[in-house]
Order: C-alpha cells, then sequence, then structure tokens
C-alpha cells in the first residue's frame, strides 16, 4: 500500500466534502450519495478480513511458540497488560493537565446551559444512559456459550477468550496434532493477508469516499457550546497521540520516523473508518514494515484493538467535565483524580455496545453528582473527536506492540545468556 496515496486521498475527501457541505445543493448531495456506497463498500470489504485475522493470528501467536511450557507467551501477556495499563496511566496523566483548563476556559452562559440541559433531558438515550449494563452481565458475557454464533454476532471479545482457550489447549496435546493445527491456521492468516493486500490497494478511492460522505455532513451536526466541546477534545487527543511516539522512541527503541511510518497506514484507516478494528489489517502491515516479528503482533495487535482503548481517560475526563459545566456543578481536584484513576481501571472492561464507553461513565459519574442523562449531551457531538481518538488508539496500539517486541528480545537474550552460561558451568 502505498502510504502517500491514502493521505492524498483522505485530504482531498476532506478539501471536496468541505465544499460540497458549503454548496448544499439538490446536484451535490446526490454526488455524495453515489460516492457514499463505493466508501462502504471498501469499509466493508476491510472489515471482512478482520475475523479470521484475529483468530488465525492470535491462535498462531499463541499455540505457535516453540516454548511448550508457555514461558514465553506468560512473558509476552504480562508484558502486554504492563504496556496498556503503563500508556492507559499516562493517557490519565495528560487528561488531567489539559482537561481541566480546556473546559475551564469554555464560556456558557446561563441560556446555552439551560437549553443544552433541555435537551440532555428529551434525549432518548437519557434513558438508557441512565440504565449502564451491570459488571455481572458484562463478566458473563465473556465466556461465549456458542463461539460460532459470537463470531456470526461480531462479539469479538468473547470470540477472543475462546481463541485464546482453544489455542492454549493446543499446547497441550501431542507436538505434530499441534503443528497441524498451527499449520493450518497459518495457512488461513496468508490467505486472508492476500484478501488485505488487494483490498489496500483501493484504500485511497475507499478513504476518499468515506471522508468526502462524512465532510459534507459535518457542518450541520454542531453548533454552540458544542463546538467548543468538539475541539477541546479533539486537541487533548491529538497531543496524546503525538506524545506517543516520543514514549514508543524512548521505551520500545524504535526510531521516530520509522514509527512514524509504521503508524501511518493505520492512523489512515482510522480516520476515514472510526474504527480500530477495521484498522487492523492496516495496522499489521505498517508494524511488519518496521520489523515487529510475527510472534508478537500475532497476540499484541488483535488483542489490542478489541479491548485496548488508551484515550479513554481523555474522553471520560473531558465529557465528565463539560457536563458537570453545563449543570453547574463543580468538580474538586479529588473527584478530577478519581474519575482519571477510574477510567484507567475500568478501560478493559467496557462493554463493546453502542455508547459502551458513555453507558459505563454514566455509571461513575453519577457517584460524583454529576447527573448520568448529561452524557447524552456528549454522545451526539464525539462524531468528529471519535475519529482522532480512534486514530490515536491505534498509534497506541502500534507503541504497546513496540514496548512488548523490545520487552521480549530482553527476555530472550537473557535466557541465552543463561543457557550459555550452564553450558560453561557443564
Amino acid at each position: 500500500m502505498r502510504v502517500h496515496r491514502v493521505v492524498i486521498g483522505l485530504i482531498s475527501g476532506l478539501i471536496v466534502g468541505s465544499a460540497i457541505g458549503s454548496l448544499a445543493s439538490p446536484i451535490a448531495l446526490r454526488v455524495v450519495g453515489f460516492v457514499e456506497p463505493i466508501g462502504q463498500l471498501w469499509l466493508n470489504a476491510v472489515r471482512m478480513t478482520v475475523l479470521p485475522l484475529v483468530v488465525s493470528l492470535l491462535f498462531v501467536g499463541v499455540a505457535g511458540d516453540g516454548d511448550e511450557g508457555g514461558g514465553g507467551m506468560g512473558r509476552i501477556g504480562v508484558a502486554t497488560l504492563a504496556a496498556y495499563f503503563g500508556l492507559l496511566l499516562f493517557a490519565a496523566a495528560v487528561a488531567l493537565l489539559v482537561a481541566p483548563p480546556l473546559i475551564a476556559d469554555m464560556k456558557l452562559s446561563p441560556a446555552a446551559a439551560d437549553s443544552l440541559r433541555l435537551a440532555a433531558a428529551s434525549a432518548t438515550l437519557a434513558k438508557q444512559l441512565g440504565q449502564p449494563p451491570s459488571f455481572g452481565a458484562w463478566l458473563t458475557s465473556l465466556v461465549p456459550t456458542n463461539a460460532m454464533k459470537s463470531a456470526a454476532d461480531g462479539a469479538l471479545l468473547p470470540l477472543i477468550v475462546f481463541t485464546l482457550l482453544f489455542a492454549l489447549a493446543a499446547r497441550q496435546i501431542d507436538a505434530r496434532l499441534r503443528q497441524s493445527l498451527v499449520d493450518v491456521f497459518n495457512a488461513i492468516a496468508g490467505a486472508t493477508r492476500t484478501i488485505v493486500d488487494w483490498v489496500m490497494v483501493a484504500a485511497p478511492i475507499g478513504v476518499f469516499a468515506l471522508v468526502m460522505a462524512m465532510a459534507s455532513r459535518a457542518g450541520a451536526s454542531l453548533a454552540g457550546a458544542m463546538v467548543y466541546y468538539v475541539l477541546a477534545h479533539s486537541a487533548a487527543v491529538l497531543l496524546f497521540a503525538l506524545l506517543v511516539y516520543p514514549v514508543a522512541a524512548v521505551v520500545g527503541r524504535i526510531p521516530l520516523p520509522i514509527f512514524t511510518r509504521g503508524a501511518l497506514p493505520a492512523q489512515t484507516v482510522a480516520l476515514s473508518s472510526s474504527s480500530s478494528l477495521a484498522s487492523l489489517p492496516a495496522l499489521i502491515y505498517g508494524a511488519e514494515s518496521i520489523g515487529l516479528r510475527q510472534r508478537i503482533t500475532g497476540f499484541v495487535l488483535p488483542l489490542s484493538v478489541s479491548v485496548f482503548r488508551a484515550t479513554t481517560p481523555i474522553a471520560w475526563l473531558i465529557a465528565t467535565l463539560f457536563v458537570a459545566k453545563v449543570y453547574g456543578i463543580t468538580l474538586g481536584t479529588r473527584a478530577i483524580v478519581s474519575i482519571a484513576l477510574l477510567s484507567v481501571a475500568l478501560s478493559l472492561t467496557i462493554p463493546g455496545v453502542p455508547q459502551g464507553s458513555m453507558l459505563m461513565l454514566a455509571s461513575v459519574v453519577s457517584s460524583f453528582g454529576v447527573p448520568a442523562a448529561g452524557m447524552a449531551l456528549v454522545v451526539g457531538a464525539d462524531t468528529i473527536p471519535d475519529l482522532f481518538a480512534t486514530a490515536a488508539n491505534v498509534t497506541s496500539d502500534l507503541a504497546a506492540a513496540t514496548i512488548v517486541a523490545r520487552r521480549a528480545v530482553e527476555a530472550d537474550v537473557a535466557e541465552a545468556s543463561a543457557d550459555e552460561a550452564s553450558s560453561v558451568d557443564a
């Protein structure tokens, strides 16, 4: 995939879509109606490859590891969780630094606040936000009663749990039989990668069509104080994304130009689709282009796009402070820090349902005196920030993979040194 062509398609889509949106003529809208299905067709083709990629790469990454005792995968799993929580804590620190002053600077008249509160109370989503899913319901959903049904329904997290258990069980059977299974899943992964290569050839056209249609409608979706929320949220997420680059360079020991080149394919897909899952093929392509090993990318990246949302602390804190300001509620430092830390602790447990993050946040903020129904305000305005958040999330996914890869290399070197010392002693 020629990355610069995709970037050109992205920029062109923004320019053309914005121009069409400003014209608002019937002919221009018909053009959008003709072009938008082309983008959706390309996006569907990308998403078509996600499930077979996730399952095959995870299985090969776990069952195909040469360490019979599973110690290698155990170390990679621990390193992956450590990378996740390290990046989440970093995002929480960024949120604590930038969110309070950003929202404090927002000018909000009493009349505008009254209008926003009325809009929140009348929103149909407000009733849903008042009834967040229980932790028990989320926990029991992790173990699928039918793995094939989970795959058909697109319920990725239960499918990942089944795949991990199946791969761990495969490690316990005869080595010859296990290798046969690994060969089958390797073949599935290889064939799926070929489809991905074909789909990515059309990436510039698909990205152009998606972004053009989205940009043509963006102007009508923003009004009044919500514009400030969108700009503040987007700016905070972009700042975090930029700060992830030096983290990958220092902790993951990947030079900045190389990391930038590896992240760009997934970022362009993320900006056009607002889907981390849809970005997985491009994310794997970028990771391999910068030299990350398949046993790392095959485990870390599918898991990351499924459960890891690095920007959650930023989204939660800005949304909470914005709603609190609309309702005239002042949150103290202790409450703000508590919300940031809760976002880190609960990030990996967000239910995979529409507005799942806001549903969980609603149950959190209500305990701090912020009306849960107010979260309905930010859901509708999250379309644009979500694009930037998705790009920041896939950047963090790649950064996590570089960190885990470095830890794996260090562990391999330590094991080799220990084996060499043992042979010398013998």
